[in-house]
């Protein structure tokens, strides 16, 4: 016996397997179908300046058709973190699409910016047609709810480097602004008012410490909430990212003074309200005026958090931050209602002595 055939290999001289890219884990048709599947879905994000039809190298945009006279681009890339591991043990994959355009586009208007475009890159294991499908349908309609066009994106199928059923999302958005409106403006100063908008809950950051807490309370994610009645724990931690864009262009537009607007991400109040502050003043923040969502409340008992940690790793229910001059707080709050925005004064800016951000009063969390 050859020392092939004592191997379990073919007999010398036999012929070679033919190896196919199928073989290796990588299915083209597959791939092909996702295409054809998500094709009718990216036109329901179609506006001036875009068709928003796959199937090019690159997509186009033309911002002069998007009425544009002297426009500066702002372009920004997020993911979703470790909320697609709740989606993904959760089995729920149709929110994950718009926190992924969420925490792009949040990003854009902050700097007075109009989403324009977003493409997305999908990587698996092995992709499922059918949960890819449901992805890119929640990523069109958190397009559709920031006015951006999808004009691509990319699928990876990368078997051994993610496992079967895993997933990763990444997101990229460019959006405009003329040149004279970007923010933040550099005459915010002491006396401005701080106007907090309601998140929709938890967003899209802090998701290692939520999956920690959840491990401790030995819940599974197809448990009924604790906090959210009618749900399943998977279904309520994955609410999805609120999308501020349309308000916020709106009250811009009506131009009543905005001087700056902070996207509250990771880090919380605490972190991300001094990136729009002069270095010369802070933001008091009265905590009483602040309404969390229940979840907030249950992190914060089921992981003994303390307040300061809460407010440096969670939005603790305020989403963005406005910073407008104090004669025009009114105003602007109306608008804001007007256009369907949970918004209430929480503060203002005070001259710095210390802290960038100072905070009075305590989180009002449901013991």
């Amino acid at each position: 016996m050859s020392q092939s055939q004592a191997d379990g290999g073919a007999p010398e001289g036999a012929p070679k397997k033919t190896f196919t890219y199928a073989d290796s884990g990588v299915d083209i048709d597959r791939g092909d179908a996702l295409v054809r599947a998500i094709g009718p879905l990216l036109k329901r994000t179609a506006r001036a300046g875009a068709d928003a039809v796959i199937g090019g190298f690159g997509g186009v945009f033309d911002p002069k058709a998007a009425g544009y006279k002297d426009p500066l681009l702002v372009a920004a890339t997020d993911g979703v973190g470790t909320k697609l591991r709740v989606a993904i043990d959760a089995g729920v994959h149709d929110t994950v699409g718009i926190d992924l355009v969420a925490m792009c586009v949040n990003d854009l208007v902050v700097q007075g910016a109009e989403p324009l475009f977003f493409l997305d890159y999908f990587a698996s294991g092995r992709l499922d047609v059918g949960v890819a499908t449901t992805v890119v349908d929640g990523i069109v309609e958190g397009c559709r709810q920031a006015g951006a066009a999808l004009i691509g994106g990319e699928t990876a199928e990368m078997p051994g480097h993610y496992a079967d059923g895993d997933y990763d999302l990444a997101g990229f958005s460019v959006g405009a602004v003329e040149r004279d409106r970007l923010l933040p403006l550099p005459t915010v100063a002491a006396g401005d008012v701080l106007i907090g908008l309601a998140s929709s809950g938890v967003h899209s950051n802090g998701f290692s410490l939520v999956r920690r807490i959840v491990s401790a309370e030995g819940i599974g994610y197809d448990a009924p909430s604790p906090f959210a009645a009618g749900l399943t724990l998977g279904q309520s931690l994955l609410a999805p990212t609120r999308i501020y864009v349309k308000s916020l262009l709106k009250a811009l537009g009506a131009g009543h003074g905005i001087k700056a607007l902070a996207h509250i991400t990771g880090g919380g109040l605490t972190e991300n309200l001094p990136r729009v502050l002069p270095k010369s003043v802070a933001g008091r923040i009265d905590l009483s005026r602040i309404a969390p969502p229940p979840v907030f409340s249950w992190l914060a008992k089921g992981g003994r958090i303390a307040e300061a940690e809460m407010l440096r790793t969670f939005n603790c229910g305020i989403g963005m931050v406005v910073v407008v001059p104090p004669g025009e707080a009114e105003t602007v709050l109306r608008i804001l209602h007007q256009e369907g925005e949970a918004a209430s004064v929480i503060g203002e800016i005070v001259p710095r002595e210390g802290e960038a951000v100072v905070y009075d009063g305590a989180l009002p969390l449901e013991s």
